[in-house]
């Protein structure tokens, strides 16, 4: 899934490049390039699907090349990640209905990639002989109130996999501090294995004005009317995540617990958590960056800009060639705020 705006990570993240056509990790490779690289260890090139909007085609492709049309996935408008997801589906299920399916997002970090394929590969064999969507746990650390929260029950599979027992969706900060203290809560981490057949009947029992939208653009999928097809299912149907129109409803969910080095990179806090650190853990992409007196920054910079930075202690600091934000990292969840005024007095060449 590479559709979204990425609205978190402005300014370096813009409507027309967000961030999963970035390198924000400085390392030589954009975030989707990075996933389409490791799903290469799980499957053939072939195989690969990129949901994305059909303002970042060009991008696909330039940062993609080897990839055929056919494997692009064209959003016409936003819906959420269910319309999206579903439309892949009916596709892939064109082309095989016996296939299995892993959904990901483009942009997440997987520091322990051996650690992932194996965890991928037991969960897909389970979906392979069972009616089960499975969904990736990550052990929580802090309440955080941006992931969806898993409880599952103690008893588990030979694969080590979990039936959910609750699926919860972004709660609020006490809940979510008591999901941590009970210990039988995971992070959902957004990345789901399941056999086609079985999405496509939950979709149906679950979704149905999903379904019926690309049910009926079905037949046009994989000829030349699958575009109009799909722009007018997507039109039809709601705007609604995969999350609370399925996992939330759905009895046959299950997850498997997973350390893997994964983060949703959701937030310029996420990423100095696992960006590499100076001795005074500064977090610094640019080559030419000096700093003095300055501690616990995350500093993100075009590479030829000499940028000295003097007394900044638990900042953000982010320049682009024509916005240069600086905001304090205790109060980043204002930058939805920034980004809301900037559209109003400013309009949308900033954004």
């Amino acid at each position: 899934m590479a559709g979204g705006i990425g609205s978190r990570f402005w300014p370096a993240s813009r409507t027309e490049k967000p961030k999963q056509f970035l390198d924000i990790l400085g390392t030589g490779k954009t975030l989707i390039q990075t996933t389409f690289d490791r799903f290469l260890k799980i499957c053939p090139k072939e195989n690969i699907f990129i949901l994305t909007h059909s303002d970042y085609i060009g991008l696909v492709k330039e940062q993609i090349p080897s990839i055929e049309d056919v494997q692009i996935l064209t959003e016409p408008a936003r819906k959420n990640t269910a319309p999206c997801i579903a439309y892949a589906a009916f596709k892939i299920n064109k082309i095989n209905p016996d296939a299995n399916i892993i959904v990901a997002p483009s942009d997440h970090i997987i520091l322990q990639e051996d650690a992932f394929i194996n965890i991928a590969n037991t969960a897909l064999e389970f979906v392979a002989k069972n009616d089960a969507l499975c969904t990736l746990g990550i052990r929580p650390t802090r309440p955080d109130t941006g992931y969806g929260y898993i409880q599952y029950f103690e008893k588990e599979t030979s694969s080590g996999i979990h039936k959910v027992k609750t699926f919860t969706e972004k709660p609020i900060k006490e809940v979510a501090q008591q999901f941590i203290e009970s210990g039988d809560f995971l992070w959902n981490a957004g990345i789901f294995i399941w056999n086609v057949k079985s999405i496509l009947a939950s979709l149906e029992k679950n979704l149905l004005e999903v379904y019926d939208a690309f049910s009926e653009a079905e037949k046009d999928i994989l000829t030349n009317k699958e575009t109009e097809a799909i722009e007018k299912a997507f039109i039809t149907c709601p705007s609604i995540s995969i999350d609370y129109g399925i996992l939330e409803k759905a009895n046959n969910v299950y997850t498997l617990p997973s350390s893997f080095g994964w983060s949703d990179l959701g937030t310029w806090a996420s990423l100095y958590v696992e960006k590499e650190k100076d001795y005074f853990k500064n977090a610094v992409n640019g080559k030419n960056v000096v700093v003095y007196e300055s501690t616990n920054n995350i500093i993100n910079v075009p590479t030829k800009k000499l940028v000295v930075i003097q007394g900044l202690e638990n900042y953000i600091v982010v320049d682009t060639d024509d916005v240069l934000l600086i905001c304090n990292k205790d109060e980043e969840q204002r930058i939805k705020e920034f980004t809301h005024d900037i559209k109003m007095n400013k309009g949308d060449k900033y954004l």
